[in-house]
């Protein structure tokens, strides 16, 4: 696979990232939910761009961690290119990067540029190059949507840990980044054997 292709599949991810994210954020109150189905729902949410909400402590966690991952984007980066200019990597292996490569940088830019360019959601929806934003440059909060609680009720009390108590599956709320990344590290995980076999 070209970079090319590579690169006009980064593309379309964040296309679709920015645009659903921009579309939520001015359209939906913070904790705003509309059902779609009983196991689909759209939750606005922010957080702070780690997994499962995970705070780094400290007045300069959140810088911290976005100029990691703009260090991290940068290898990951370099990784797409060699693996196709330099290495002939598999299509398997060029589409897992270029999906964990749009999703890292579809997070990167809300922790950059939303707390400049967008107003507080808490309350009121939220305008887009509002002349009041939220927060500083770098320290913007991380839009997510998703959520899929299939199943919600008590666990059985002979289940270890969560037995007997009240349980969500799936709790997690994400976003097309989130989604994006989660495939491309899938397909590294169960095409291992394709995704790192060299082509000719």
């Amino acid at each position: 696979m070209s970079l090319r292709k590579a690169y006009l599949i980064i593309f379309l991810v964040l296309l679709v990232d920015q645009l659903s994210k921009i579309f939520v954020k001015t359209n939906f109150i913070l904790g705003e939910e509309v059902e779609v189905f009983s196991w689909f729902k759209i939750l606005f949410i922010e957080n702070e761009g780690m997994a499962w909400g995970t705070k780094i402590p400290g007045t300069y966690g959140k810088l911290f961690l976005t100029l990691f991952r703009l260090v991290a984007v940068t290898g990951i980066g370099y990784w797409l290119w060699e693996s196709v200019e330099r290495k002939n990597g598999s299509n398997y292996l060029i589409v897992a990067i270029a999906l964990i490569l749009a999703g890292a940088f579809g997070n990167i830019i809300d922790s950059v540029f939303y707390g400049r360019i967008f107003n507080d959601s808490n309350a009121q929806l939220a305008t887009l190059f509002s002349d009041k934003p939220y927060g500083a440059w770098f320290h913007g909060q991380v839009v997510d949507m998703f959520y899929f609680p299939i199943w919600h009720g008590v666990l059985p009390s002979w289940i270890p840990v969560w037995g007997g108590k009240d349980f969500t599956f799936f709790n997690a709320i994400f976003n097309v980044a989130d989604m994006a990344i989660s495939t491309g590290v899938g397909i590294l995980i169960f095409f291992n054997k394709k995704a790192f076999h060299k082509t000719n």
